[in-house]
C-alpha cells in the first residue's frame, strides 16, 4: 500500500489546504491520503478553535472524497506529537511499500531540527507544498501548488474569500464569538488590573505594610485575587476597613462579608479576598506560603 500523510493545525482549513488535498490525490501514486489535525502543533504555542471544530471542518471538507481517510490519531493524545511518533504509528497500521509526507515549503529550513529527523526521514519520502514562492531544492518532490494563504490572516479577516464555501459560515461564526470573547476576557482582565491597584493604592496611602497580591485565577480556589496587608494594631486595621469600604463602595464594589477581628480581618468582594493581619498572624499563619504553594501543586 501507498500512503501519504497532510497534517496540520487546520486552524482554520482553507483553500490553501484544499488545493493541496487536490494536488495530492491527482498527482501522487497512492492508495490511501490520510489527513490529519494535530492536537497543538509542534510549531505553535496554542491553537484557536478547538480540536472538536477543526477536525469536523476537516472532516465535512474532505471524508467524503474516495482515497481520503480522516485520522483523529494526534487529536486523541491530548498533546503535541511529533512527526516521528505519527508516522511510526500509521508505518505500523499499513507497512506501506511507499510513505508520503506532505509538508509546506515554509518547514525547509528548519525540517533538519524536526524531533528524530534521520528516523523520520528513513520512513518518509517528503513532498513539499509551494508556499509563499519559496524555492524547493530539486531533491524534493514537490506538489504544484501555489499557497499565498495565511490561517492567522483568515482568522482576522473573516470576509476573506479563502475561507472553503462548504465551512464558511461556520467558521465565521465560530471566530467571530472567539473574537467577543476574547475582547470581553481582556476588558475583564483589564478591569480586574484595576481595581487590584485602587485596593493597594488605599491600603498603601492609609500605612498598611507588606502589601502583597496574589493571582489565583486559573487556580482551584475561591477567588482570583487574594491581597494581604499587614496592620499596626486593631485601631489602624478598623480605619482600614472604613476607609475601603467608603472609597470601594463609591467605585460600585460590594463586600459580600467582613470579618472584623482585633489580629485578623477579612473582607470579602466575591472575586477579592482582603486579608488585614498584624505581622504576628503573619508570621504565624504564613497565608502567603499556602496560597504559593497552591499554585505550584496545581501548575506542576
Amino acid at each position: 500500500m501507498k500512503i501519504a500523510l497532510f497534517g496540520g493545525s487546520f486552524d482554520p482549513p482553507h483553500k490553501g489546504h484544499d488545493a493541496v488535498v487536490k494536488e495530492a490525490l491527482h498527482s501522487l501514486d497512492i492508495d490511501k491520503l490520510i489527513i490529519m489535525p494535530s492536537f497543538l502543533s509542534p510549531f505553535k504555542k496554542g491553537f484557536f478553535a478547538d480540536e472538536k471544530h477543526r477536525f469536523a471542518w476537516v472532516k465535512k471538507l474532505w471524508g467524503n472524497l474516495e482515497k481520503i481517510e480522516i485520522s483523529d490519531y494526534e487529536i486523541q493524545q491530548k498533546k503535541t506529537v511529533a512527526s516521528f511518533e505519527t508516522a511510526k504509528y500509521l508505518y505500523n497500521i499499513y507497512q506501506p511499500s511507499k510513505f508520503y509526507l506532505i509538508i509546506g515549503a515554509d518547514h525547509l529550513k528548519t525540517l533538519h531540527l524536526w524531533q528524530e529527523f534521520e528516523k523520520l526521514n528513513s520512513l518518509v519520502e517528503f513532498v513539499i507544498a509551494h508556499r509563499n514562492g519559496i524555492a524547493i531544492p530539486k531533491n524534493f518532490k514537490d506538489l504544484n501548488t501555489k499557497i499565498n494563504i495565511c490561517s492567522s490572516f483568515l482568522r482576522t479577516n473573516l470576509d476573506s474569500k479563502d475561507i472553503c464555501e462548504e465551512i464558511t459560515d461556520e467558521v465565521r461564526k465560530y471566530y467571530t464569538n472567539l473574537q467577543k470573547k476574547n475582547t470581553i476576557s481582556q476588558l475583564q482582565r483589564k478591569n480586574m488590573q484595576e481595581r487590584i491597584h485602587t485596593i493597594v493604592q488605599i491600603l498603601d496611602e492609609k500605612k498598611a505594610e507588606e502589601i502583597k497580591t496574589f493571582d489565583m485565577s486559573g487556580q482551584d480556589y475561591f477567588v482570583e485575587y487574594v491581597i494581604i496587608a499587614t496592620i499596626l494594631g486593631e485601631k489602624h486595621g478598623l480605619a482600614l476597613i472604613d476607609e475601603l469600604k467608603t472609597r470601594l463602595k463609591a467605585k460600585g464594589e460590594e463586600f459580600l462579608n467582613i470579618q472584623t477581628g482585633n489580629e485578623w480581618s477579612v473582607l470579602d468582594l466575591g472575586d477579592i479576598l482582603i486579608h488585614l493581619i498584624s505581622s504576628e498572624y503573619r508570621k504565624l499563619y504564613n497565608i502567603e506560603e499556602l496560597l504559593q504553594n497552591l499554585k505550584n501543586l496545581q501548575n506542576s
